[in-house]
């Protein structure tokens, strides 16, 4: 805090400099000035927190002081020291919110009490104007946040919207007299990396910007106003009031803005104008369908709506399913050959540019049925396994993204080579998942082998494998077509026929070799596989 004695007497600057402990009022530098006129510049100059005057000096009074203080400076703490015990300048002190009035001789601890109180008088005061200002600074920042919430609240939120219109029209964002509007969607490059990246990757300050440029059109003739709509992180909102508006020409006009200061052009989608403010979800919904049916393929319109074209487009797109395509990238799947996943690749999005329209919703519902074909076919493949098999994916999904369905630099090489890379993946995994299970279906046909004449379970193989019981049983039944006792019943019968050869070999320990505690259910066992019972079938051996 600085300080600032003003006595046009030397000596009595200098006695006000040794009676006042400074350091104790945190008081950290001190001016002095000779007359009230140089007093004023070092105001000006310095802005001392406290002041200590004379009342009576040769250049510019006290009196003219106080006033200009009270005038210019308030924030300041005055304290008069006065050889002169006048009423009327008490008074004066008093009325311009001097602190103090003090006699000459100066007292020290008069002095030092007016300081205390006068310092303090200033902190707290500070402190509140700071306050105050932090205070607004959070409520500039907090209008807008306010203003785009109502404003979206008009939208996804019928039940407030009377009370959101009634605050918008009290708070001037939208004309009492405006009781029809006409809704525009601005759409956002979610892809854009270049643009994002002009920003510092920030999508907030890139939103800012753009709405700014958009309200430079809208806001100057009171016309309308853009803001960003909560609902979606990627469009801003474009509202019109003024019937005289020409809301294509408008966007063309913003367009080119953008294109001056982003090098960019967006799209923009046009409800159907209406009342103020339950036409607003419905325009919403308009506009955002006509986005997302949008051809892709023609290029240079920038304003879309829909209409009879854009539902004929529905019709002629319906007939181009991902069904159509279906069986062909399965069986390119499961081929494994690069040849025939290029080729169903390709021929997709050939057939996509013959019909000679392509919309970001067509190709939304391309990519939810392309992930949902894939999932089929890690069950119908792998079975319990596809789950893991999934997550196998879940890294080349994100080096290997599908195209943004809105994007602006729309190509159907990119969507070619998107459906490329998405096959080559998913029989990259099914075929390593069905070669490892292949070799683990080996390994446990070798364990029975070498285990048979033991009491063998599905729940023992199962664990000495890490795997289910399930997965065993499945393998068996995929890989031999029966089930696994089946097989080791077969297995066990085989091996108990080449021990049949041995005349010297009981049937009971030919049984007991194989793995059979009971001789009565060997024999039925072996009756059932071989047609007749061990007896008659070694008696066969010996004619």
């Amino acid at each position: 805090m600085k300080a600032l004695i003003v006595d046009d007497e030397a000596r009595v600057r200098k006695a006000v400099r040794l009676l006042v402990d400074w350091d104790a009022h945190g008081i950290d530098e001190i001016l002095e000035a000779g007359s009230g006129n140089e007093a004023m510049g070092l105001i000006r100059q310095s802005k001392p927190g406290l002041v200590i005057m004379d009342m009576m000096m040769a250049s510019g009074h006290g009196m003219e002081l106080m006033e200009w203080i009270s005038e210019f400076a308030g924030g300041i703490k005055f304290i008069v020291v006065s050889g002169h015990n006048d009423f009327d300048f008490v008074r004066s002190t008093v009325r311009h919110g001097g602190i103090d009035y003090i006699l000459k001789p100066i007292d020290a601890e008069a002095i030092n009490a007016a300081v205390h109180k006068a310092v303090t008088e200033w902190r707290n005061e500070e402190r509140e104007r700071a306050d105050m200002q932090r205070q607004s600074m959070q409520l500039n920042e907090f209008k807008p946040v306010y203003g785009e919430k109502l404003f979206s609240s008009l939208i996804e939120d019928q039940s407030a919207a009377e009370a959101s219109i009634r605050r918008l029209r009290h708070e001037g964002a939208i004309p009492a007299e405006a009781d029809t509007v006409q809704l525009s969607l601005l759409q956002l490059d979610a892809s854009d990396e270049q643009l994002l990246k002009r920003f510092g990757n920030d999508s907030e300050l890139m939103h800012f910007a753009i709405i700014n440029i958009c309200n430079e059109f809208l806001a100057k003739d009171r016309i309308g106003i853009a803001f960003k709509y909560w609902g979606a992180p990627w469009e801003i909102i474009l509202l019109t009031w003024e019937s005289s508006c020409d809301i294509r020409k408008l966007a063309a006009r913003i367009n080119e803005g953008l294109l001056h200061t982003l090098q960019r052009r967006m799209h923009f989608g046009l409800g159907s104008a209406g009342r103020l403010p339950h036409s607003l979800p419905g325009q919403y919904a308009e506009a955002k369908s006509a986005l997302a049916r949008r051809n892709l393929l023609r290029s240079g319109g920038y304003v879309h709506s829909l209409d009879a074209g854009s539902e004929e487009a529905v019709e002629r797109l319906g007939q181009l399913a991902f069904s159509s395509v279906r069986e062909e990238w399965k069986m390119a799947v499961l081929s494994g050959n690069d040849g025939q996943i290029s080729a169903a690749a390709e021929k997709w999005v050939g057939e996509l540019g013959r019909v000679g329209i392509v919309t970001p919703e067509q190709l939304q519902h391309w990519t939810s049925a392309a992930m949902q074909f894939r999932a089929q076919l890690l069950r119908e493949t792998l079975g319990a396994a596809a789950g893991e098999a999934e997550t196998a994916l879940e890294p080349s999904d994100r080096q290997n993204p599908p195209p943004f369905p809105g994007s602006y630099a729309f190509t159907l090489f990119a969507w070619r080579d998107w459906s490329y890379r998405f096959m080559t993946e998913l029989a990259r995994v099914i075929i390593e998942r069905q070669a490892k299970d292949k070799r683990t279906i080996d390994d446990i046909v070798r364990y029975v082998e070498q285990r048979y004449m033991d009491d063998l379970s599905l729940l023992d193989i199962a664990s000495a494998f890490f795997v289910s019981r399930e997965y065993v049983s499945r393998k068996f039944k995929q890989e031999f077509g029966i089930n696994f006792s089946d097989y080791l019943a077969t297995y066990r019968i085989d091996k108990a026929k080449r021990l049949m050869q041995n005349p010297h070999l009981k049937i009971a320990q030919i049984a007991e070799m194989v793995g059979f505690r009971d001789v009565k259910y060997f024999s039925k066992v072996f009756k059932k596989q071989e047609g007749l019972s061990p007896k008659a079938y070694r008696s066969k051996l010996e004619v």
